[in-house]
């Protein structure tokens, strides 16, 4: 009923009873993970939780030494860190960037833990978008056509022998893994311009014991999720095939609003409709 108060007093416990310093900062640490992606609703298990940070253990405010990062064979420029934080951002122009740089090694003088991130951005088509799954968030996205038979509607796979024509009906499936719970979670599911949602209302859905927010959108279909348990989860919803051509349509992608750094997305996908 009360995760966060119940492990801010084992912290109290283990320091006080068993004398273990080096398992009680492993305690707090789970603290600090756990806040990286969810909300503490009261104020009570924020403060309870700051008491136990601050309780015992190695000091970590007093750790104040600069991380070392080696990009590549070059050492990154600390220069001006944020007071406190000791946060620093460093941008490299694409004429800077060498295949060197795939090599990152980090090197932390402290005894408290360090946050990082690195990220390359680029352009690219959408259509030729790869699946991202080296992510604590995974996502797999299947587009299938709705075949009205004797039996009732049968799901096949786009592709293998199968095309879309003017009014066939589009189911998309999306299925995510997370291996962590977490709060205020986006999934955004883009849609090509030949097609049009079957369901054009917002509201508010449950299904499998996740309460989301579905909002349809000229260009995408979005999902805003309160709480986002641990496990596998699968969105569906249909579309029309309504105009003739080639079409990209788009990328899935989903994204923790706590933690920007949890984020993944699907394939790109491209439909051709008859």
């Amino acid at each position: 009923e009360a995760p966060i108060e119940t492990h801010a007093l084992m912290i109290e416990v283990f320091r006080e009873v068993a004398a273990d310093p080096d398992f009680v900062d492993e305690l707090r640490l789970w603290l600090l993970k756990n806040k990286q992606t969810k909300h503490w609703k009261t104020t009570k298990q924020t403060s309870e939780a700051v008491y136990a940070l601050l309780l015992g253990g190695e000091s970590w405010l007093e750790s104040t030494q600069l991380v070392s990062v080696k990009v590549g064979d070059k050492p990154l420029p600390m220069v001006n860190p944020e007071p406190g934080t000791g946060y620093i951002k460093h941008r490299y122009s694409k004429d800077e960037i060498t295949n060197q740089m795939g090599s990152i090694t980090v090197t932390n003088p402290n005894k408290v833990v360090a946050w990082g991130a690195a990220y390359w951005q680029y352009f690219e088509s959408l259509d030729k978008i790869q699946w991202f799954q080296e992510t604590p968030l995974k996502i797999k996205k299947e587009v299938t056509i709705v075949k009205v038979t004797e039996k009732g509607d049968v799901l096949r796979p786009l592709g293998e022998g199968n095309s879309l024509t003017i009014g066939d009906k589009v189911r998309i499936r999306i299925e995510i893994r997370v291996d962590r719970e977490m709060d205020y979670v986006h999934l955004k599911d883009m849609r090509a311009s030949g097609l049009e949602p079957v369901n054009v209302l917002s509201s508010y859905k449950w299904q499998d014991g996740l309460g989301y927010y579905e909002s349809t959108k000229d260009l995408a279909t979005h999902f805003f999720i309160d709480h986002l348990p641990k496990g596998t989860f699968v969105f569906e919803y249909t579309l029309v095939a309504s105009q003739k051509g080639e079409f990209s349509n788009g990328v899935t992608t989903m994204q923790s609003m706590y933690a920007p750094e949890f984020t993944s997305h699907s394939e790109g996908i491209r439909l051709q409709i008859a």
